[in-house]
């Protein structure tokens, strides 16, 4: 492994809107472009991923060397409960994360593992399982501008080969579904993730916060769990002085969206 202390190209980061865990299994255009992007950038020391998924009391990051896969969902087919993604976890990396974001306080957990929020877009993007992955849990008692702090502070991982991926959705309504729309949205759903578009592609991603004022955010995030890891993303984008590129997009069955975002690499 590299040395952390040995400044590096810097790392692309991404947003991914992961959507239904099925896309583990599928091949269409959302998980092509997972893949594409997994094939364009360097081969990342290790990946720090911030999952919708995790999302509940104070701060953690998994220090396990061996994460497990985490199911955590019901209704699928058996052959979804059967993947597996064995990558290697880093407590070395897990340490660095905590040391990063201080004073944030980073529990080092050893329970957790990889949720579906991280392996169903990892096994399109690093099929093999062979780069380092720890998760990052979500404060639910913080609020979006904090949590684009956190990600800002994330920005050195980024100088030493760390790939930071949030996985979420900007529209995730699961009430609203209409599974005979499968590439349909709503209007409004369609009208908040153009908002968000707007903030994320404009010259101060870091005010992502605002959004929440936005007439459809409520519709848009009944609970605000998926929308939160865009708020990392946005603040590594502000560190970087940098704006967000759409990596892909698109509504499915009215009220999810798939659009991902992503930072270019660059000289450190």
């Amino acid at each position: 492994m590299s040395n952390p202390s040995v400044a590096t190209p810097l790392m692309p980061a991404a947003f991914i809107g992961h959507g239904s865990p099925m896309n583990a299994l599928e091949h269409n255009r959302w998980t092509e472009a997972w893949h594409d992007f997994g094939r364009s950038i360097p081969t990342p020391r290790a990946i720090v991923a911030v999952s919708a998924h995790w999302y509940g009391r104070g701060t953690a990051v998994t220090a396990m060397p061996t994460p497990r896969t985490i199911h955590d969902f019901g209704g699928f087919p058996d052959q979804l409960f059967a993947v597996r993604y064995p990558a290697p976890g880093s407590p070395e990396v897990a340490a660095e994360v905590a040391e990063v974001v201080q004073p944030t306080r980073v529990a080092q957990d050893r329970s957790w593992g990889l949720d579906h929020g991280t392996w169903s877009v990892l096994v399109h993007m690093f099929p093999k399982a062979d780069v380092p992955v720890v998760q990052l849990s979500i404060d639910a008692g913080a609020s979006v501008d904090e949590h684009v702090a956190i990600g800002a502070a994330l920005a050195p991982l980024r100088e030493r080969g760390v790939l930071v991926l949030a996985s979420g959705s900007v529209v995730h309504n699961l009430r609203m579904l209409r599974f005979d729309a499968p590439t349909g949205g709503f209007d409004w759903a369609l009208e908040f993730d153009d908002a968000v578009r707007e903030q994320m592609t404009a010259a101060d991603p870091a005010a992502l916060g605002r959004l929440t004022a936005h007439r459809h955010y409520r519709l848009a995030s009944p609970t605000p769990d998926h929308f939160v890891p865009l708020a990392y993303l946005a603040g590594l984008a502000s560190a970087a002085g940098q704006r967000a590129d759409v990596l892909t997009d698109g509504p499915t069955m009215g009220s999810l969206t798939m659009t991902a975002y992503s930072l270019a690499g660059a000289a450190a």
